[in-house]
């Protein structure tokens, strides 16, 4: 009997995580995705003149050791606050739980957050916000950490790919007001992965 209930957790762990495989052709159409966006003068961040010579972002290698499978555990009982940013702009957020997952045998975990206008909108309903900052920021990556998107989950496991982390639009513009990286989402490891500081 305990080996027919193995078997059956077995079976479940791999389906759940066989729907959460790396995929490498996902990273590269990110990366096409977001080229294409800062190429065009419609949606760009970029300013006119860097725009004249943009041909690329700089990004990481694509490697599947910097996709994870985190255990989510959904955060209860927060208040909305509002999210220090580059400018005088304060959003307002609330954290909707904590990714919890090991990158070369180091445990680690950041908050996720929600943002209350945008959760109002039927496009953003389902998005959350993974700020994060590491030991490469302010070196090879942006000095004020980066960010990935992301969906609230089903279940009790998310996957994070750090493959597709990007530049907030204020590492481009000054113009722009971004939401600054909570101290307690500053990794005390490297990610180098994702897109890499400008210029």
């Amino acid at each position: 009997m305990k080996n027919v209930i193995a078997f059956i957790v077995l079976l479940v762990v791999n389906f759940c995580f066989s729907q959460n495989k790396f995929d490498q052709k996902e990273s590269e159409n990110f990366q096409t995705k977001i080229n294409g966006e800062y190429a065009d003068a419609k949606t760009s961040p970029l300013m006119q003149e860097d725009l004249k010579t943009f041909k690329s972002l700089d990004f990481y290698p694509i490697n599947g050791k910097y996709f994870v499978i985190a255990k989510f555990e959904k955060a209860e009982n927060e208040k909305v606050f509002e999210m220090k940013t580059t400018g005088t702009r304060t959003p307002k957020y609330i954290k909707y739980g904590t990714l919890y997952f090991t990158i070369d045998g180091v445990s680690l975990k950041l908050n996720v957050y929600r943002n209350i206008e945008l959760s109002k909108t039927k496009e953003y309903k389902d998005h959350l916000f993974l700020p994060f900052s590491d030991l490469t920021s302010g070196k090879e990556s942006y000095i004020g950490g980066r960010y990935i998107d992301l969906k609230i989950p089903k279940g009790k496991t998310m996957a994070i790919d750090f493959n597709q982390a990007y530049n907030p639009y204020c590492a481009y513009n000054h113009k722009y007001s971004c939401p600054l990286v909570p101290l307690e989402n500053d990794l005390n490891v490297e990610i180098k992965a994702g897109v890499k500081t400008f210029h």
